[in-house]
């Protein structure tokens, strides 16, 4: 027995080693009035709550949840499950890999790879709703052992260098306005020879942006860069492109079948509607005349330090 507890000590004290703040000028860093704004689109009061309710509006047994049972709803971001898994089966994930999601959103992510590979996984997203119903998710589907969920600025990263093997970021970039900064702090807590997994939403040919979309009601809160803007960052960074690939044409397809769907029996009681509220509607068919116009791209990148 005092064995364990040596271990589980030694355990807490590595992890609050790890996540000790990161400091500027000798004090953490304030959140801004862009994080702020960006905090307040995506929160909902007691969004806990209206998950479950959802869940159980669906049929599902909300004592006995499965990871499959969230799927609809915790991985926000286009094509949902099958973008994550198609983007994780370019690394070499296993049991002791360690991964930050850098705006990790309702945790699905992170749940996804810790239960699919084993892998330990830390979540780092802006919204403090999301962290706590991430947390409360984890926990329910029985993998709060593997993930871990923090509130905290992408633009200061709370973790010392050199702190992870894989960085991961889904559909987060495009509220980061210092693209600079956001890349350089994934490059300074990865491992030499660590890999950075992106699947992000970028500007496509044409332009305006139609708003509201999902990650930004007004153009303010809003900050897509080209293909090529987004190869001099991760290059500028210091890292080595080892894949990229135009995943636009899948976005478009899934897309237009959403709407479909949504069009011949209405909204299902779980999907993102539930996480955007009423805007939701005017968010997916603007979302889907971009794709359709050329105003935004997707791509799925790994690139390497």
């Amino acid at each position: 027995m005092e064995n364990l507890a040596l271990k589980k000590r030694q355990g807490v004290e590595a992890e609050l080693q790890l996540i000790a703040p990161v400091k500027e000028g000798g004090a953490v860093s304030q959140p801004s009035a862009l994080n702020e704004s960006v905090e307040q689109h995506y929160t909902r009061p007691d969004l806990g709550n209206l998950i479950l309710a959802a869940l159980a509006n669906a049929g599902k047994d909300v004592d006995n949840l499965k990871p499959e049972d969230l799927a609809a709803i915790d991985e926000f971001h286009i094509r949902g499950r099958e973008a994550t898994l198609e983007l994780a089966g370019v690394l070499g994930l296993g049991p002791n890999v360690r991964v930050l999601d850098v705006g990790s959103g309702l945790g699905g992510p992170a749940r996804c790879l810790a239960g699919a590979f084993g892998c330990r996984v830390t979540g780092v997203d802006l919204t403090a709703e999301y962290v706590r119903t991430s947390a409360m998710l984890a926990e329910r589907i029985g993998l709060s052992n593997l993930v871990t969920y923090l509130q905290g600025d992408a633009l200061h990263l709370p973790f010392s260098e050199a702190a992870f093997d894989v960085v991961w970021t889904q559909h987060a970039a495009m509220n980061v306005r210092d693209k600079a900064v956001f890349y350089g702090e994934m490059f300074r807590v990865l491992t030499p020879g660590g890999a950075l997994a992106i699947y992000d939403i970028l500007a496509g040919p044409v332009s305006p942006v139609h708003f509201p979309v999902p990650w930004a009601r007004v153009p303010e809160t809003s900050f897509l860069i080209t293909a090529d803007e987004l190869r001099r960052f991760l290059q500028t960074s210091g890292f080595t492109i080892v894949n990229w690939e135009d995943t636009t044409d899948a976005a478009r397809t899934w897309f237009i079948d959403v709407a479909k769907k949504i069009q011949k029996s209405g909204l299902p009681p779980l999907g993102f509607h539930v996480l955007l509220g009423p805007d939701f509607q005017m968010m997916a068919q603007n979302q889907k005349r971009n794709l359709e116009e050329g105003r935004v791209a997707l791509v799925q990148v790994v690139a390497k330090k």
